[in-house]
Formats: C-alpha cells, structure tokens, sequence
C-alpha cells in the first residue's frame, strides 16, 4: 500500500535525538542477579509550539485523518536480508517509538531457566514447556511451522490478511516500539476490531511480558466494567514464539493527538476531564499495591477521534487578534494502557523507571521510588496538557534537576541532604545544587534559566486557574513524603468547580 503524501506544515522543526539503551545488571534485596534494559533518554515534543496561546491559554485540538500504516512482507524481508545482510533494517513498516521504557520482571521459576550467554546471566523461557494461554487452549499449531516470520531483530513481520492464532486477521500497523509491535486486527469469530500486542520473540521480552499479563489480568479481575479507565486484556496466547496480547481498539494516544495539533493546549474544561480520569486511573492502581512507573502522554489513549471544528482566536503580530479553525473533541474519554513497567509495591523495584521528562526527582537522586513517582508523573502530564509541550525537556540529570528548581522553586533542606548523600556529584557546601558547572554548556544554561515558574506557566486570573495550580503544585513536590496522594488529590477543590465552556 503506497505511503500517504505528508502534510506540509510551515513550522520550526526540533532538533533530532539519538535514543540508545543498555542492558546492566542489578542485584536485589536476595542477592539474585537480573537484567534490566535502561534506555538512556527519550526524545522530547518539540519545544516548539507555532500555535500561540491567547489570554486563557487554551485552544481546540486538531486531528489529521487516519492513514493505513505500509507494510512489510515476508518475501521482501528475505530478499533485504540477502542483499543488505550487514546493513540494518530498511523495513517499510513504521520505525520503532523510541518513548517506551521498561524492565525485565522477576523470574518464574515454573517457567524459565537461567542460561549464561556471552558471559552474562539472561533468564530464558524453557523450550520443554509451552507459554500457557490465557484462554486455557494450547499453543497455537502455527508455531511449529518453520516458514520465517520474524525480522533478524525478533520483531513479527506484519503481512495484510495474515491469520493470527487461527482467529484473528491482521489490517495494517498500528505502532511499533522497543518490545514489540501493535496491529489492528478482526476477531474472525465475533467480526469486531481489537488491537494486538506482539512482543518480540527474544526471552528478555517474553519474560518481561509475563509481568504485564499478570497485571493485567489482575486489573479486570478487580474491575470487570472497567469503572476506573485501564485497558482492558481479552486473550493472550503464544502464536510462533511470539507473545500476543488482545484488547479492545481504541482512538490515537494523546501525545499524538497534540503531536499533529502543532501541540497546541487542551480547552481548560477537558484538562479538568484528564485529570479526573488519569487520577482514577492511577488511584485504583495503588488500591491494587500497583505502581503503573511509566505515566506519560503516550501511554493515554483516547477512546474514539471523534471531532468538531471550532474557531479559536490565536495572537497576531501587534495586538491583532486571529481565528484559526481547530478540532475539537467530541469525547474526552480516555484509557491507560501499558503496565509492562507496572510493579507491585513488595516485589522488586529497578533502580531507574519512568520515561525522562515524567521522572520523579527520588528517582534521579537514587532515593529509591514508590508510590509518589506516580503522582509527580501526572503534574508533568496535567502542565503539558496545558501548555501543548513537556514540563522538562532535556537529557542531563543535573540539568533536570536545575530545571526543576526553576519550576518548582529550591529543594527543601531535607531532601537535599538526602540527595547529596546519595549523588554528592550533584551538589556542593553541603546540600545546594551544583549548578551550573564549570563545563556546562551556554545552551544548557539558557534552556534552564528560559523555564518559567508553575506560577508564571498558569496565572492565577480565576478560580479555575488558582485550583489548577494548586493541584498542580501538591502533585509536583520534591519530597515525596510530602507530595499528595493520588487518591487524596481526587478530593481537591479544583474538582467540584464547573469549568466554563469557553469554545
């Protein structure tokens, strides 16, 4: 299917990043050894955004139309690999997110194995006994074919018309990341639409996956109507080595849904509708001892793309005013997805977890992390919903934190004690930021000192503002012993307030 042309679109374009990641090794509170995959940064949203903000700093959401992903096929993907042989991919299909972020999952003893490779422990899922599926029947019989369908990275090759587990039939991509693929697919038997998880066939991944079935699972045990907004799993099962994960199809994440709307803000009215739901969300995790550790725009789906068109007015040149047509949703409903990286409170934590622009500062500081890492990720997604662009935006520890400071205003004693016993690299006479270094760059001194200040970001001109940033302020705190609960901040003020319809 040929590729849809580009829109054209008369903007600054961001900088490109390189993401990298490493596989280290970390020791728990047992002694046993596990690998972990860390990916080192995450490429931020543009910072910049062409809508201009008016005095109220919202505007309505513009959403492009929906093209059908190009594929890859299998005879093409053996041709590349005979031509190209030490070349890397060339696939056609969507290039990998490079925005996910998880770690490698305790083992099973039921169901792995430990095997060196290359020197090094990696746990593998045992070949003498099948990955059980979660709809009690056996490993599909396609598995046992030896017809190639993977690329030399694990990933499946995506082929239209493919027929998964002998009851699925795949239509295009959907997306594509560092554990796997996702593809839009019809349930042969009920002729509905679902979406479906393929994980990589590398044991790292088909470990890793275990955790996210288990959760999942748990998560519709303790919610069959799905009151409190997470995905819901419908089958898993193992088809050709490769984990599968089936859920309802939903609308386009809302990071994309800025993305394409030049990341512009979101009305003030859906703001308070994220908020209540993502709150929910992650409050009803915690009930479970769950910490979902990966909270950001991506990792939100909206329901359906449903739109009207509005005019909103955007600032000129001068004091002229313009109207710039924009779409608005018609539905703020909303999904989380994604526990690959949820932990349970008693198991084993990483020390590294959360994508780089929602990382907590305990977690920089090597403070060890909890609940309240949750609850700082949802400040820095509620500030982007209404700015349109990440909070923090850079890929330097002490730089994240300097920014922070900027935002949030200095640490408390306390906490930078804490921290200076844990990074002394980061600070100096005794328990104050060590910035800026001798070697800090002029371009990562003035990207600091451009943040503005959560009260300069949202001005306090009504009581739907001045609510906003208190929540905002309670969700953002250093220490995370005095940053509110999630749960807590359900009962927040700016949630009985009817935001005006201001479109």
């Amino acid at each position: 299917m040929p590729t849809p042309p580009a829109v054209t679109r008369k903007r600054k374009r961001a900088h490109q990043y390189t993401v990298s990641y490493s596989e280290v090794q970390e020791v728990d509170n047992t002694g046993r050894v596990r690998d972990v995959i860390v990916i080192e940064d995450t490429p931020p949203p543009s910072t910049v955004s062409p809508a201009s903000t008016h005095a109220h700093l919202y505007s309505a959401s513009y959403q492009p139309p929906v093209f059908t992903a190009p594929v890859r096929t299998r005879a093409r993907a053996a041709a590349e690999a005979q031509a190209l042989s030490a070349s890397t991919s060339s696939a056609i299909a969507a290039p990998p997110a490079a925005k996910k972020r998880r770690r490698d999952i305790a083992d099973d003893a039921s169901s792995v194995s430990k095997r060196p490779v290359n020197g090094h422990l990696q746990t593998a899922l045992s070949a003498t006994k099948p990955y059980a599926s979660g709809s009690g029947t056996a490993v599909d019989d396609a598995s046992k074919e030896q017809v190639p369908c993977d690329d030399k990275e694990g990933h499946y090759i995506i082929v239209p018309d493919d027929i998964i587990y002998r009851r699925y039939r795949t239509v295009r991509l959907l997306g594509q990341g560092t554990f796997g693929k996702v593809v839009e697919a019809v349930d042969i038997e009920t002729n509905k639409r679902v979406a479906i998880k393929i994980i990589r066939a590398i044991p790292k991944y088909r470990d890793a996956s275990k955790m996210e079935v288990r959760v999942l699972q748990k998560l519709k045990e303790r919610d069959p109507k799905n009151n409190n907004k997470c995905i819901h799993l419908l089958q898993w099962f193992d088809h050709r080595n490769h984990i599968c994960l089936v859920s309802e199809l939903l609308g386009m994440c809302v990071y994309d849904f800025l993305k394409e709307n030049d990341f512009a803000p979101f009305p003030r009215q859906h703001i308070q509708s994220f908020a209540r739901q993502l709150l929910g969300s992650v409050a009803f995790l915690h009930d479970l001892h769950l910490i979902h550790t990966d909270l950001k725009p991506e990792n939100i789906l909206l329901v359906n793309n449903d739109y009207r068109l509005a005019q909103v007015p955007v600032a000129g040149k001068g004091r002229n005013t313009q109207l710039r047509t924009k779409r608005l949703l018609e539905s703020t409903d909303i999904r989380l997805i994604d526990f690959g990286s949820a932990t349970f409170e008693e198991e084993y934590h990483s020390s590294v977890v959360s994508t780089r622009h929602y990382r907590a500062p305990e977690i920089i500081l090597g403070l060890g992390w909890s609940y309240p890492c949750d609850a700082f990720s949802l400040g820095c997604i509620l500030v982007e919903f209404y700015t349109g662009v990440a909070l923090f935006q850079t890929h330097d520890n002490l730089e994240h934190l300097a920014m922070m400071e900027q935002v949030m205003g200095k640490m408390p004693e306390r906490f930078a004690r804490s921290g200076a016993r844990s990074k002394p690299e980061f600070f100096k006479e005794g328990s104050k930021l060590d910035w800026p270094k001798p070697k800090a760059s002029r371009q990562s001194k003035k990207e600091v000192r451009a943040c503005r200040s959560l009260q300069e970001i949202i001005p306090t001109h009504d009581n739907v503002n001045r609510q906003f940033l208190d929540l905002v302020r309670r969700l953002l705190t250093f220490d995370p012993a005095q940053r509110i609960r999630v749960r807590d901040a359900l009962n927040h003020p700016y949630f009985s307030l009817q935001v005006p319809n201001e479109l």
